[in-house]
C-alpha cells in the first residue's frame, strides 16, 4: 500500500518512509484497516519555530513526523523550560490522546518545530470514529501499547542499575546518533543541552550532572568546542579498553 503523504515530500531529504499504519501502535491490523487509518489521516505543514502544540493544550491530534525534527519541553513550576527529548523523522508524537479516549486530556509539554516540519495523523474524534468503525483497531492499540509499556518498564529498570556517568554518556550518544554528525569514531552533537535537561532526561540533580560531565571530559568521552559536543563513540570506546 503507498503512502498518501508522499505527494506532499517535496525534496525533503530526511523524509520518512514509514506510513501511520507502520508504526507500532498499529501493528497486526489487517490491510483493510490499515488503508482506513491512511485515508483518515490528516496532513500538516509547520514551519522552523512553530509549535505543533504547547503545555496545557487541549489534547486533539495523534501523529507521525514524516519529515523534519520537533523538540519536546516542558516548563517546570520555578519558571524553568527543560528538554524533554527531541523526536525525528519517523517518530510518532501526541500518544497523550491515547491515555483514555473518553475523558478531555491536556498535553503535558510543548512541540516546538526545530525545522521545517511534515506530519501525518488523526484529530481525536477522527480516531474514535475509526475505532468504533473497526473495533479491532481498539483491540490493537490497547495490546500494542501494554507490550511498549513492558519493555519501556523493563529498560527503566536497567537504566537504574547504570551508574550516572554511564547514565549521562549513553543519554549523549543516543542524542548525539540520531541529531548529529558522525566523523570517524566521534559525533559533533550541535543542539543545545543544558545540565538541566540532562537531569531530567536521566533523574539527577544538576549539580550531579555537571559534575559527572566534567568526569566525562577529563576521561576524554567528552569534549566541548564552542557550543557544540563531541562524543566519543563506542568504537573508540571499545579501542581504549584494549
Amino acid at each position: 500500500m503507498s503512502c498518501p503523504c508522499d505527494r506532499l515530500k517535496a525534496g525533503q531529504a530526511d523524509w520518512s518512509n514509514a506510513c501511520v499504519g507502520n508504526l507500532w501502535l498499529f501493528e497486526g491490523l489487517s490491510l483493510e484497516e490499515l488503508k482506513a487509518l491512511a485515508d483518515k489521516a490528516h496532513r500538516a505543514r509547520f514551519q522552523s519555530g512553530q509549535a505543533v502544540f504547547t503545555q496545557g493544550d487541549r489534547a486533539r491530534s495523534l501523529f507521525l513526523i514524516k519529515s523534519g525534527r520537533i523538540r519536546l519541553t516542558r516548563v517546570m513550576d520555578n519558571g524553568a523550560e527543560i528538554t524533554l527529548d527531541i523526536r525525528k523523522a519517523g517518530d510518532f508524537l501526541g500518544e497523550y490522546l491515547l491515555n483514555d479516549l473518553g475523558q478531555d486530556y491536556d498535553y503535558p509539554v510543548s512541540a516546538w518545530c526545530l525545522e521545517p516540519v511534515v506530519t501525518c495523523g488523526f484529530s481525536r474524534p477522527v480516531f474514535e470514529e475509526l475505532v468504533l468503525a473497526y473495533p479491532a483497531i481498539g483491540l490493537k492499540v490497547i495490546k500494542n501499547m501494554a507490550g511498549r509499556i513492558a519493555s519501556l518498564t523493563d529498560r527503566l529498570e536497567a537504566m537504574a542499575q547504570l551508574h550516572l556517568e554511564e547514565k549521562i554518556y549513553g543519554v549523549l550518544l543516543n542524542v548525539a546518533r540520531e541529531h548529529g554528525q558522525k566523523q570517524e569514531d566521534r559525533y559533533i552533537l550541535e543542539i543545545p543541552l543544558t545540565h538541566e535537561d540532562l537531569g531530567f532526561l536521566v533523574g539527577a540533580h544538576r549539580v550531579s550532572v555537571t559534575r559527572t560531565m566534567k568526569r566525562l571530559v577529563e576521561s576524554g568521552r567528552v569534549a566541548k568546542i564552542g557550543k557544540s559536543l563531541v562524543i566519543r563513540g563506542e568504537e573508540a570506546e571499545e579501542a581504549m579498553a584494549h
